[in-house]
């Protein structure tokens, strides 16, 4: 019997495996790829999102509580971390001032059985709603000849599609963090987690931050040069880890799981905290350029992501697409 609604519960056991009953797409992942990289001004051997970051390694360390809700073997004892803190958006030479961009947080938790891997932002919504909308939001945002984006265009797409404005606003409405660690970060898709006896919990994830909301003023702001993330990490792991910790935000009715751009109401909400990833030390951006972040494929079983969110499924291949065109 599921601990979830049966509404929610009932779909998502399966996960979202593209292989196995995931929602076709509406948009080439190639053509997204293509889309992202000209938002960005095409630069060459990087990624289509997060191309600029710092490679990281640390541990998870899971609570009891977790093993009631996912036989996950990550859940079970303590896993060793690689993980990338980044920048949204595929020009590396972004600033870290920037406000309306989010930071992201992708990591891999390894065990002898299989990977856990989750990407996540510092929003707790995504910019788009599906994949045809996220190529027409990417293809608004390529530079012109004079090398900017066409202000009306955008403006136009944001009025035809009111939901891709939401994330933009949760960012522009706070401080810009002051450092990878001083910020939270979601998985703005639906999970499900499984029980070694079948249970399922539908849920949502959020890395609450140990350190807290650290933001800047704007005179803080203004100091910054526009890369300090990086420095400023390493500086801070060199006094000691920085912290999250996993909670999972449960279910309730009317939540919906195919829709990434609405936000959950989290007051009141139970909650589920499921153990502390703690980041320690940099690591080569080589072990991290190595392979992908995919967290479509590298789930294990007990952790199941949404087999009704097309946002979920696409993930996979375009990522597949953007290693392909950055390492080739």
């Amino acid at each position: 019997m599921s601990r979830s609604l049966p509404l929610l519960g009932a779909g998502l056991v399966a996960g979202c495996l593209l292989a196995t009953g995931a929602p076709a797409q509406d948009a080439d992942p190639g053509a997204i790829v293509d889309a992202l990289f000209k938002a960005g001004g095409n630069q060459p051997k990087v990624r289509a999102s997060g191309a600029k970051g710092v490679c990281v390694k640390g541990t998870f360390t899971p609570t009891p509580e977790a093993r009631d809700l996912s036989k996950a073997p990550h859940f079970a004892k303590a896993v060793p971390v690689t993980a990338r803190f980044s920048m949204g958006g595929s020009n590396p030479k972004v600033s870290d001032k920037a406000k309306p961009v989010t930071r992201g947080f992708a990591m891999r938790l390894s065990d002898p059985g299989g990977d856990m891997v989750f990407v996540v932002i510092s929003a707790p919504v995504f910019s788009t709603r599906t994949p045809q909308q996220l190529l027409e939001f990417a293809t608004v945002r390529a530079p012109g000849p004079d090398g900017k984006p066409d202000a009306e265009k955008i403006k136009a797409f944001a009025a035809a599609n009111p939901e891709t404005t939401r994330q933009a606003a949760w960012l522009n409405a706070r401080p810009v963090p002051a450092s990878y660690a001083g910020v939270d970060y979601w998985g703005v898709h639906a999970y499900t987690l499984t029980d070694a006896k079948g249970a399922a919990t539908v849920a949502k994830l959020r890395w609450v931050a140990a350190a807290g909301q650290l933001g800047l003023s704007e005179e803080e702001l203004k100091a910054k040069p526009d890369s300090f993330y990086a420095d400023e990490l390493k500086e801070r792991l060199s006094k000691g880890p920085a912290s999250f910790d996993l909670v999972a935000v449960l279910a309730e009715k009317g939540d919906p799981t195919n829709d990434p751009t609405v936000q959950w109401p989290e007051e009141g909400r139970k909650t589920v905290r499921l153990g502390t990833v703690a980041i320690t030390a940099p690591e080569s951006d080589a072990t991290c350029d190595a392979a992908t972040f995919d967290p479509v494929a590298d789930l294990p079983e007990g952790v199941a992501g949404p087999a009704d969110d097309p946002m979920f499924a696409i993930r996979s291949p375009a990522y597949a697409v953007s290693l392909s065109r950055r390492t080739n």
